[in-house]
């Protein structure tokens, strides 16, 4: 980087906020964040899953990489039925995972290198093994009953008789959210695994203990939260106490409940309080994140307006929804360029003035973008893996890197429902079959868009288990880990892992990275993003051809010359063709206001 670049304004005011210190930007505008899924992370131990040791023998990788925060999935205790999801103690870490500890010890390694660390927050639900769940259990007579969704059959059923839940919703994992207690004649919700009962916000003693649980960790030192799935802990609640039906979902027996979960009435409320109880007045950089499925532009504005106190920034699932087909998910239909910078776009000028982003391709639920939007081939692997990144990370928003992504990891290589593990997979693959679904095409819709794609382990070496764990990985490895792991890919300054090195930095030296205006060109074509970001006097124009194939492109004005601050395909761009974008190439030029009238 240049001397002029390093000097720009670095204090800016994000357009339409007061974060951050004295007026200045809040710091995680032009933060980085790592998401690690522990149990594919690294094993220390060798019993095939990943635990705090492994994680604390590789932050050196994440601290060259250039990341700012560490997102660590669930490693509190559990029964492990969604892989930690299901959380039977908040104060503890299963010990498939190590112990409170390794844990201390993780977060001050975390710290000693400049980084921070968020834990993520699971209070929609809790196990069905949580001392809490098992105490309203026990009797509908228990002080802890209406900690939970507990209802009667409809009226004039039979407990059990098909059709005679409270509700007609599908869980999230198929069938009914709702499970029958037989000792009690009564039901629990769970939009979830039936593992996984839902807490019922309404009652204020749950609150208080969410929000002391909460207080306990940052006292501990952790930097904050992402809230899974937080926008779901408010339920839409008749005055008699009913919850309503949802309307039918086609070729199911079951309704879709969304309309009562999602963005429920009282969610504003309960986050302000959340804000208010655990959050305010303390003296630290925090963060908080809410993962918000089915939230809208307009509600992702009020989340996140820091007038209103409620949290910094939403995880939305408008953009990795554009592929799936009429059946949903695992039934996914090519993904329309023209469609992802419509959606892409429209969040980035409908919280332009107030309000933030996170960006993201890849997590734990989510299908490795190199195969999904990229191609995966050994032709074009690293270019459409850089190519995704250089869009990404040049919104703005927060860019969150999720575990193997910096390596260009592609989906998992699964054969038979036996090699899947999610139980959101397999659940759907029971259900689809046993309702006369042709087993090869179920199939064939987990290994595109299932969630084990993400999860097989991450790929160090080239060596047995890919450097993963000395024993037998809880679920395979992929077997390109021989080509496609972090020891080349450290070594090859062309690789995926440096390119990525080099956007965080980005980021970190250029403002107009995180808080430039956004401005799309060429929205309909089907091939070309392209776009621009300005600061004060500085701007960006970014190009990138999502193709397999050559793509002539006229520079806009004022742009023939124009420096190129960072590419991902130098090695084939000829001087005097820059208006020739080869197959899966990105570029980022640069250039000032003065240049521009030049």
């Amino acid at each position: 980087m240049s001397t002029d670049h390093q000097q720009q304004d670095s204090t800016a005011q994000r357009p339409g906020t007061g974060s951050g210190t004295g007026g200045a930007p809040a710091w995680w505008t032009d933060a980085v964040v790592y998401q690690i899924y522990p149990r594919s992370f690294a094993d220390s131990d060798g019993d095939g899953i990943g635990d705090l040791g492994g994680v604390l023998a590789h932050l050196d990788h994440l601290q060259d990489l250039g990341v700012d925060v560490i997102w660590l999935s669930p490693i509190y205790s559990s029964p492990q039925d969604d892989n930690g999801y299901d959380i039977s103690d908040y104060q503890d870490v299963d010990p498939v995972f190590g112990t409170l500890e390794q844990f201390d010890a993780l977060l001050a390694a975390v710290h000693g290198r400049g980084m921070k660390l968020v834990m993520d927050l699971v209070v929609n639900h809790t196990s069905d093994e949580h001392p809490w769940f098992v105490e309203s259990r026990s009797s509908p007579d228990s002080p802890k009953r209406d900690w939970y969704w507990w209802r009667s059959p409809r009226a004039g059923m039979e407990a059990g008789a098909p059709g005679a839940e409270p509700t007609n919703w599908q869980s999230f994992f198929s069938g009914s959210t709702w499970e029958l207690d037989e000792a009690s004649g009564e039901y629990y919700l769970h939009l979830f695994s039936a593992k996984q009962p839902d807490l019922n916000w309404e009652n204020p003693r749950v609150r208080q203990a969410v929000y002391a649980m909460m207080r306990w960790w940052l006292d501990r030192g952790v930097d904050g939260f992402r809230m899974d799935v937080i926008n779901m802990i408010s339920k839409d609640v008749a005055p008699d106490g009913r919850l309503h039906d949802g309307p039918p979902v086609d070729g199911t027996p079951w309704g879709d409940g969304s309309g009562s979960y999602l963005c429920g009435p009282r969610i504003h409320e309960f986050l302000q309080e959340m804000h208010r109880e655990v959050f305010a007045h303390r003296d630290a950089e925090l963060i908080t994140v809410g993962e918000m499925p089915g939230v809208t532009v307009e509600q992702a504005v009020l989340f996140t307006d820091p007038a209103r106190a409620e949290v910094d920034m939403v995880f939305q699932f408008e953009h990795v929804g554009l592929d799936h087909g009429p059946g949903g998910k695992f039934d996914p239909a090519p993904l329309r360029l023209t469609d992802l910078k419509a959606s892409l776009g429209r969040w980035q000028e409908g919280l332009e003035e107030t309000g933030w982003n996170s960006l993201y391709w890849n997590n734990h639920d989510q299908p490795r973008v190199v195969s999904r939007f990229g191609d995966d081939s050994p032709a074009h692997r690293v270019a459409s893996a850089t190519c995704l990144a250089t869009l990404l990370h040049l919104h703005r928003g927060t860019p969150y890197v999720y575990q193997g992504e910096e390596l260009g990891m592609t989906n998992a290589d699964l054969g038979s429902i036996e090699d899947f593990r999610d139980i959101e997979s397999v659940n759907h693959y029971h259900h689809a079959v046993a309702a006369g679904a042709d087993p090869e095409a179920v199939l064939a819709g987990l290994r595109r868009t299932g969630r084990d794609n993400a999860r097989t382990p991450v790929q160090w070496s080239a060596g047995e288990h890919a450097g993963f764990s000395t024993g037998t990985p809880w679920i395979p490895v992929h077997p390109n880990h021989r080509v496609v792991n972090a020891e080349a890919a450290r070594a090859d300054e062309h690789s995926v892992f440096h390119h990525y090195r080099r956007l965080i930095e980005l980021r970190h030296t250029e403002p107009v990275v995180a808080l430039g205006d956004f401005t799309m060109l060429l929205p309909h074509h089907e091939q070309l993003y392209a776009f621009t970001r300005r600061l004060g006097d500085v701007e960006l124009l970014v190009l990138a051809n999502v193709s397999g194939e050559d793509v002539r492109t006229d520079l806009p004005g004022g742009w023939a010359g124009a420096e190129v601050l960072i590419g991902n395909r130098t090695d084939v761009v000829a001087p005097g063709d820059e208006g020739v974008l080869r197959p899966w190439e990105a570029r980022v030029h640069r250039r000032t206001a003065a240049a521009a009238r030049g």
